[in-house]
């Protein structure tokens, strides 16, 4: 009896981790102003973040299921998507354990920083063959918005005109546009 009452609560555990939604607020590590939510989708492999910030908002998707990455840019009515380098991206727990370090602790610092570029004047609108590669998720971000491709980079001599994204405070993406 104790045995199954162990594997049934190892088992409820292990069901929790893997289908619970975790939301997390995103604070600014300076004054602890809350820009923003972080929702992880443990279940279907999906990280959905949405900054609200001025100029600096945004909403990304990462679907580790398919692989990529979509930041939809308010400030350039733009989407741009990024393929997961396993280099460069964080598996989707590490991402929940630096949130769940960073609402508990306050202040983490979080080497992750990833520069990509993207060529202006290269955008496509999404098609049918797009969207059955980028999944659901990302064609609700990104449909009826030019899409650029980004690239990992790095890091620019001047990084004025690059447009932050991603998860402030955990996995900022600096997007920038290819140099001519």
């Amino acid at each position: 009896m104790e045995l199954q009452a162990a594997v049934l609560i190892l088992l409820g555990v292990f069901w929790t981790q893997t289908s619970a939604l975790d939301t997390f607020l995103l604070q600014q590590p300076e004054n602890n102003y809350v820009i923003g939510t972080m929702t992880i989708q443990n279940g279907k492999n999906i990280v959905d973040v949405h900054v609200r910030s001025g100029v600096y908002s945004s909403d990304t998707i990462f679907d580790y299921s398919r692989g990529y990455i979509a930041t939809r840019l308010f400030s350039r009515n733009a989407c741009f998507i990024l393929k997961i380098n396993k280099k460069s991206i964080p598996k989707l727990q590490e991402i929940g354990r630096k949130a769940f370090e960073r609402q508990t602790m306050k202040k983490i610092f979080s080497p992750n920083k990833v520069w990509v570029q993207f060529q202006s004047g290269h955008s496509m609108f999404g098609r049918l063959k797009d969207w059955l590669i980028y999944g659901r998720p990302i064609e609700q971000l990104c449909a009826g918005l030019p899409l650029y491709q980004l690239a990992e980079t790095q890091p620019p001599l001047s990084a004025g005109g690059c447009a932050s994204a991603g998860i402030p405070g955990i996995l900022p993406i600096r997007i920038c546009e290819k140099g001519n």
